[in-house]
């Protein structure tokens, strides 16, 4: 059956270049909300993080109708971190809208989304957005992504994809880079002609792919996938199969189906092949599964998700302070909430280790990490995580490391720091041009080599730098990179840091706490330009004597401290310090908090023993 009635595609990008806000105009000029509804903007983006940070990190579904058809929409994230929600998310469409900036044009993540729509063979719109910005270079921008297609073998079909203009924020989209539109209707004729309609099989026996999990604590964990073959209804009997894993085959029932309607969840009766449904009742479902009729139980292939390139090391808080500020804090706590973000999270592994009390995580890169760490934190939990460290392969006798492709676009003057940071961190010049008055430099560096480097680069740019990197693959190991080349103030004692104590300690480096800040012997308090580790007593008072009073303290000037943002905090330690995440605070500290025991280890290790 021809499913003229319906359109099921993904909207992909690289991070920032606009498809969540494009997403809330097509909500808008759709109809879905009420003419005097207040919404916010990029609503698509729901969770606190998402709107904190002004990135999508979980895919999400949504639909508009328009001239009679059901529009299903995916949006998915831009960050190369989080490129697993993009793989699973385009098994569930049968095109695409490739959305590229005006002014930046294609980037590390609109070549990694693109490359994974061609291999699927999808069919492409392609919508150079914020065409109204300033500096937008159209004409340009065209040339850069029909290059970036023929690059990436795309077929003759799809290099003739349709492009649109568009302004996302004003809503407006056209068929002509020099004729403004007034609306996004071209936008909606254009996904209907060039999107042909699904073939699908609805009398055949029932099939859903599940490419999304989602929980509800009234009904459990919820499928969201699309029915690939017939028609599925409330209180069928199901089984639910596995294509990559034979071994899964349990039975079950379909207690509730839902159709997406806009923002909503909307329960039906009945949704034939082609549709995208929620449904809850099978309680051990994961993504990649497939819900069969029991009477024909065939799996549907699942796309493969590419390996993490990143690993850390989480384990139970065992600072003097542990305990004082988490709700969950146990072994147990931190191993169930783990495997239970496996459900959901297709690029995570989990893995016990030796120790009972650490797990060994690993994903697709730091961001992806952090978002993961900063989530379970302002859930209450309490744990320490290592430093990150890339994965490593054999491959036939010899190191391989990942290796990522940056893209750095910085004003002409500072190009000669990038360089040399380059150079330190093995990088190796791929393509260079100017665009203005700023320069588009395009490096492949070993992924531990951008370690901590954000926050230098910003700094060798006068924070006019733009940097975005993404995996490009597998290469022989470079060599040494010198990491961190700053040292750790060390507190000495255990106590309440004064002003006295601060002040005499932040000659020696930056110090990261203010008075009145507790802290244990070994959490490190600053860093040291030195590239060495320096013991510091911040809880040291003034001696009082007749002629001097504790209120003199008052006299002293304290330099405001550097306060560290978690990702700023994993860049920063080193392999002999753990972070502490607690719900108030994330402390960094060493492995080892006793200072002879700690001096010990260090000469053991030089001695090489």
């Amino acid at each position: 059956m021809v499913r003229e009635d319906l359109r099921n595609i993904a909207i992909i990008a690289h991070v920032d270049h606009g498809k969540t806000t494009l997403v809330d105009q097509l909500l808008k000029q759709s109809g879905t909300f009420r003419a005097n509804q207040a919404v916010e903007e990029r609503v698509m983006d729901s969770g606190d993080l998402e709107r904190e940070r002004g990135i999508t990190i979980l895919a999400k579904n949504t639909s508009v109708h328009y001239n009679g058809v059901k529009i299903n929409i995916v949006d998915t994230p831009g960050h190369a971190d989080f490129s697993g929600e993009v793989e699973r998310s385009l098994k569930m469409v049968s095109g695409v809208l490739l959305l590229v900036d005006a002014a930046e044009g294609p980037m590390p993540q609109t070549r990694f989304v693109t490359q994974k729509a061609l291999e699927l063979g999808l069919k492409l719109i392609i919508v150079i957005n914020k065409i109204d910005r300033p500096d937008a270079r159209v004409k340009e921008v065209i040339d850069e992504v029909l290059e970036l297609l023929m690059d990436l073998n795309a077929t003759d079909e799809q290099l003739e994809s349709p492009f649109l203009f568009c302004s996302g924020r004003e809503g407006t989209a056209s068929t002509d880079p020099d004729v403004k539109g007034t609306d996004l209707k071209p936008l909606y004729e254009a996904i209907l002609s060039h999107f042909p309609p699904l073939d699908m099989d609805t009398e055949g026996e029932l099939q859903i792919l599940v490419s999304s999990i989602d929980y509800n604590e009234y009904v459990g964990r919820i499928g969201i996938g699309r029915i690939e073959r017939g028609v599925a209804r409330p209180n069928a009997d199901v089984t639910v199969c596995n294509y990559n894993h034979p071994a899964v085959n349990t039975r079950g029932k379909l207690v509730a189906l839902y159709e997406i309607e806009g923002l909503n969840r909307v329960p039906c009766e009945s949704a034939m092949a082609g549709d995208i449904v929620c449904f809850a009742g099978l309680e051990k479902i994961n993504i990649g599964d497939t819900v069969c009729a029991s009477a024909c139980v065939e799996p549907v292939p699942f796309v493969k998700i590419s390996d993490p390139t990143v690993e850390m090391i989480f384990s139970v808080n065992d600072s003097p302070f542990a305990g004082k500020e988490g709700k969950f804090v146990t072994t147990r706590h931190l191993r169930e909430r783990l495997y239970r973000e496996l459900l959901r999270d297709v690029s995570l592994r989990v893995e016990d280790t030796d120790s009972t009390d650490a797990f060994r995580v690993s994903g697709r890169g730091e961001m992806h990490l952090s978002i993961l760490i900063e989530t379970m934190r302002r859930e209450g939990y309490e744990f320490q995580v290592s430093a990150p460290k890339v994965l490593y392969k054999e491959i036939d006798g010899v190191k391989y490391e990942p290796v990522e492709r940056l893209i750095v676009d910085v004003p002409e003057t500072t190009t000669g720091p990038v360089f040399q940071s380059m150079g330190e961190r093995k990088g190796e010049l791929l393509h260079m041009s100017a665009i203005g008055s700023r320069m588009r430099l395009e490096f492949l560096v070993p992924s531990r080599g951008l370690f901590g480097y954000k926050s230098e680069f910003l700094t060798d740019t006068k924070g006019e730098g733009v940097m975005s990197s993404v995996f490009f693959e597998y290469q022989p190991y470079k060599g040494e990179i010198d990491r961190k080349t700053v040292g750790s103030l060390v507190a000495f004692e255990t106590g309440e840091a004064v002003t006295y104590g601060l002040f005499n300690a932040q000659g020696r480096g930056v110090l990261f706490i203010t008075p009145g800040t507790p802290v244990y012997e070994g959490m490190v308090v600053g860093y040291s330009p030195k590239d060495e580790d320096i013991n510091v007593n911040v809880c040291k008072t003034k001696h009082l004597t007749n002629t001097r009073s504790s209120s003199s303290d008052e006299a002293l000037r304290l330099i405001p401290p550097k306060k560290l943002s978690l990702e700023e905090a994993l860049e920063f330690i080193g392999d002999d310090e753990l972070l502490e995440i607690t719900p108030k605070n994330v402390r960094i500290r060493k492995r080892i908090l006793d200072s002879e025991l700690r001096a010990k280890a260090r000469a053991k290790a030089k001695a090489g023993l």
